[in-house]
């Protein structure tokens, strides 16, 4: 029987986060959440558990609340950069989850880099 696109999406995810986890210990993880009408991110620090930054299409300061395309991404990825500078945090590495590295999400990373995030 085929799998459902769901389970090959969290077959995806679990093989990309365990690979991420092995090479990059005790660094800030950058996760990207896509749903059909926004995109968010967040700079994660695993070892204390909490939250550094956190943008989202949500925000209405972005001014891209209610669209979910490739300049709404790349806007959030902008923002989260800024915000990355701010809380001091330079180098990450990017956990796109189980989403393909295409559209969206290449966007708001190549805007991350763009705004002095290296990943």
């Amino acid at each position: 029987m085929a799998m459902s696109k769901r389970n090959l999406f969290l077959k995806r995810r679990l093989r990309v986060r365990n690979k991420l986890r092995k090479t990059n210990a005790g660094r800030v993880r950058l996760s990207v959440h896509r749903s059909n009408k926004n995109i968010s991110v967040q700079l994660i620090d695993d070892v204390q558990g909490k939250t550094l930054a956190a943008a989202s299409s949500l925000e209405k300061d972005l001014g891209v609340v209610g669209r979910n395309n490739v300049e709404a991404a790349a806007k959030v990825g902008a923002a989260i950069a800024e915000r990355a500078k701010k809380a001091g945090v330079e180098d990450c590495y990017f956990d796109r989850g189980g989403f393909l590295f295409h559209g969206k999400v290449k966007a708001l990373a190549d805007a991350a880099r763009e705004g002095g995030l290296k990943f």
